[in-house]
């Protein structure tokens, strides 16, 4: 008796694969984006990678007696990564196969792992939301525990922690060149959405071929508007399915999450940033409802919350959240 064909046989192609990318110095770029950086993995549309990362410079780092673990890769990273003009460390980028300028990259975040049991956070003088108010530097540690999903402060007090990954990426358009790893743009980056946890998909337009997804900055905990600078930095692994959506045309990132969908706007003008996050939002209602655009603009005074992003990374970020039990007529 013929034995039945394995699956990836019936449908002629290649079973999705899973992939591991570790933070090993070689997977590893620090403090910007380039089109012209040659990935560091391969894969296919429909594969899943399991990606580390790492967080912060060797000044960051806890000093000994403190009780927090150091990863070893850490140290090596310093060591042997050249440092650009940013401050992010991040892992990739990685080639998936079949993605053209003018695509878009869906990216589902199935789950993510802190790496270690402490972050950090530092304000610097000139900077952050009020550098007139605190106008020097400052530095803390912070105790993590991921049985509790908790942070404790310097000071005692216990938080929630809600990890997401501040930086979320593919490669800006080649004729942009090297581009520092703070400011995000219409490729991603420096994007630090607090709604993008475990369970979120991210879709990104895809300005050069192979995508070249790069990830990192990973955030313990963040408020919105990430007002002294930095967040609960720390060091995070996520499990992240790719796919080439060429059904898809986005001018800048877009995003789901369990219960909302989320819009974005990119600028350094507060204003812009809302007009850009507002407009792609009234376009969406426009087309999954089928109603008109005065509609759609009355429909979001009604239900459609505006956020701020981030205050602190030269370009402002503003993102439009609606329920998603609101996008079917009824």
């Amino acid at each position: 008796m013929n034995q039945p064909a394995a699956p990836d046989v019936v449908r002629g192609v290649a079973a999705p694969a899973r992939h591991h990318l570790s933070a090993a110095p070689e997977h590893l770029h620090w403090g910007f984006f380039d089109a012209a950086l040659p990935p560091v993995l391969r894969i296919r549309s429909g594969d899943r990678v399991d990606i580390d990362c790492l967080s912060g410079g060797p000044d960051d780092l806890p000093g000994p007696g403190s009780g927090f673990d150091i990863l070893p890769e850490h140290r090596e990273c310093h060591a042997r990564v050249p440092k650009g003009t940013g401050n992010h460390i991040l892992t990739g980028p990685i080639h998936v196969e079949g993605a053209e300028p003018g695509d878009v990259l869906e990216v589902r975040i199935h789950d993510i792992r802190l790496r270690q049991n402490w972050g950090w956070n530092i304000f610097r003088a000139l900077m952050g939301t009020l550098p007139d108010q605190f106008p020097y530097f400052r530095r803390i540690h912070i105790g993590l525990d991921a049985d509790r999903m908790t942070a404790t402060m310097p000071w005692g007090q216990v938080i929630p922690i809600r990890p997401f990954f501040g930086q979320l990426a593919v490669a800006p358009r080649p004729e942009y060149g090297r581009q520092n790893s703070k400011e995000p743009r219409e490729f991603g980056g420096n994007l630090d959405n607090r709604e993008l946890i475990a369970g979120s998909t991210i879709y990104l337009p895809v300005w050069t071929k192979g995508a070249l997804f790069s990830t990192g900055d990973g955030h313990a905990a963040q408020g919105d508007g990430e007002v002294c600078g930095t967040a609960i930095e720390t060091s995070l692994a996520g499990s992240f399915e790719f796919t080439v959506r060429k059904d898809l045309r986005l001018a800048r990132p877009f995003a789901e999450t369990p219960t909302h969908l989320i819009t974005m706007g990119l600028h350094v003008d507060l204003d812009a940033a809302v007009e850009q996050a507002l407009t792609q939002m009234i376009d969406f209602l426009v087309v999954r409802l089928a109603i008109t655009r005065d509609e759609a603009y009355a429909f979001s005074s009604f239900v459609v919350d505006l956020r701020i992003t981030q205050t602190v990374n030269n370009v402002r970020g503003v993102h439009a959240m609606i329920d998603r039990k609101l996008l079917v007529r009824g």
